[in-house]
């Protein structure tokens, strides 16, 4: 493979293609994030859109995630689609989306997953399962056509200042690319495997 420029001109022909074969999330990828005393932390979230400006998700602004994000706003991403033998690191900083921005990708979510952002106390105590379905229940009653975004869920971009391609090859001679941000554009360099 020659590197393209561009590596998220690559990042988007590797996503479809894990869209034609993972048999599922092809868009999962692992968030890790780290407190402000450098405790890291990891799980897989879902890429809800991307370009030029970076890789976006949503959550919940209670989360242990959001909370590790406001501390240290710097995080890593990792897409791996093993039926492709791929993966793509990213490295960054966070910001949040516009309200404009989360409102039309809220909007967007089935009735009932709009419901469950209000219903669920994201990474919070449970007492058990009929505690989160009670508040479904709730929400639902209280919201039965229309969904207000709530102010306690937005999204975060992800802007990359490091991206790594790797793709397997035979006999673990792998290939990786590795770019960094640089100027208006992108660095590129191979790495050994």
């Amino acid at each position: 493979m020659t590197p393209d420029p561009d590596p998220l001109v690559t990042f988007g022909r590797w996503l479809a293609d894990a869209e034609e074969s993972e048999p599922n999330d092809p868009n999962a990828m692992t968030l890790a994030t780290s407190t402000k005393d450098g405790f890291p932390s990891a799980r897989m979230v879902l890429l809800k859109g991307h370009d030029a400006r970076g890789f976006v998700f949503y959550t919940n602004l209670s989360s242990r995630k959001a909370h590790e994000l406001s501390d240290n706003p710097r995080c890593a991403l990792l897409f791996h689609w093993k039926s492709r033998r791929r993966q793509v690191r990213v490295e960054g900083t966070v910001s949040q989306v516009s309200d404009d921005e989360a409102d039309a990708y809220f909007h967007s979510r089935p009735h009932i997953s709009r419901v469950g952002a209000w219903a669920s106390k994201q990474s919070q105590p449970l007492a058990g399962r009929f505690e989160l379905e009670a508040r479904v229940a709730k929400f639902t009653a209280l919201y039965p056509a229309s969904v207000p975004r709530p102010p306690f869920w937005s999204g975060f971009r992800v802007e990359p200042a490091a991206i790594e391609l790797w793709e397997d090859r035979p006999f673990r001679l792998h290939m990786r690319y590795r770019y960094e941000q640089s100027g208006d554009g992108w660095s590129v360099g191979e790495l050994y495997p």
